[in-house]
């Protein structure tokens, strides 16, 4: 996996792409057309066109496998429920793109109009788009290099008509590297409100989830707060909480304490979590008072009122 460089400037300065550690970095053109060099047209291409939508959520994890895409599909159900309010999801995972099945979208197709790619509609107020829609089967693996990966996700943020929407909510792949710089470079001129990160109790989650933070403050992207996933098991015939995986230094808690940063909530281990997705079905329809549902509801609750109260960052996210 392809990470900030050790001694990397941040895209937000004056050396980004130009400084010696930038040498090799699969993102240094991308980088250094915020630091002098002539802008990617498609930065004002992608402001022009996400101008109906409010809201811009990007959903963030160092470590692979800690339940992002889970979060990230039901963060758009639960917002969806609010039959007033637009949702629409990314999948900007171009490598594992999840969504599709955790929709129950598996098999629909990308359509054109005049306008652009229509996203597909799970509902009349929550529309979805991924990669997956455009592969002839979901076994097909996607071998792209970073510049073909960045060329895709510039292509979903402008050429996708999302209409009038309240929330985007953009599922990314873990890490720090292209489709992170990208959406971040591609979004910082359309005013993005900031990213949710989601982690595991366990160090070894921790670990890559501060570096995630710490390439967030370094592009200027506002961490809106973490979600603790997987944090205890409900035992679902007595209630009884054990721990899979023990926060050993103090799990998500204490690391948001220490970096001052919302804990916006704890999600506990529910099999049923997975077994609805598997079924691309909403968790939250299905067992709407357990444990975990409440705990998503939680969390949606204060995205929103996070979204409420902070104006999105302008222009400067990671361009001047």
């Amino acid at each position: 996996m392809e990470e900030v460089p050790q001694g990397c400037p941040g895209t937000g300065s004056a050396q980004a792409g130009r400084g010696a550690s930038c040498q090799g970095c699969p993102n240094q053109r991308l980088c250094a057309s915020g630091a002098g060099a002539a802008p990617d047209p498609a930065i004002e291409e992608i402001k022009e066109k996400l101008k109906t939508v409010k809201h811009k959520i990007l959903v963030l994890s160092g470590k692979g496998g800690v339940g992002k895409s889970t979060l990230s599909a039901h963060l758009a159900h639960g917002l969806a429920e609010d039959g007033n309010t637009q949702v629409a999801l990314l999948d900007i995972d171009i490598c594992g793109p999840s969504i599709p099945k955790m929709m129950g979208l598996e098999g629909e197709q990308v359509h054109q109009s005049g306008s652009g790619w229509s996203p597909v509609f799970l509902e009349d107020n929550l529309g979805v788009m991924s990669v997956g829609f455009l592969l002839s089967s979901p076994d097909d693996a996607v071998i792209w290099r970073g510049l073909k990966k960045n060329g895709m996700i510039k292509q979903f943020l402008r050429d996708v008509d999302w209409g009038e929407v309240d929330y985007l909510i953009v599922d990314t792949p873990p890490g720090t590297s292209d489709e992170h710089l990208s959406a971040v470079q591609y979004l910082a001129a359309a005013r993005i409100d900031g990213a949710v990160i989601v982690t595991t109790p366990q160090e070894v989650s921790l670990q890559d989830v501060r570096k995630e933070i710490n390439f967030c403050r370094k592009v200027k992207l506002p961490v809106i707060g973490v979600v603790e996933n997987m944090s205890v098991f409900v035992c679902p015939k007595c209630k009884k909480e054990s721990q899979i995986f023990p926060p050993t230094t103090g799990g998500a808690e204490l690391m948001c304490q220490d970096l001052k940063i919302p804990l916006l909530g704890k999600v506990p281990l529910d099999p049923h979590i997975g077994k609805s997705c598997d079924k691309g079905q909403s968790f939250l329809m299905e067992a709407p008072d357990s444990p975990a549902a409440v705990a998503y509801r939680g969390i949606i609750q204060k995205i929103q009122e996070f979204c409420g109260l902070h104006q999105p960052q302008p222009e400067h996210l990671s361009t001047s």
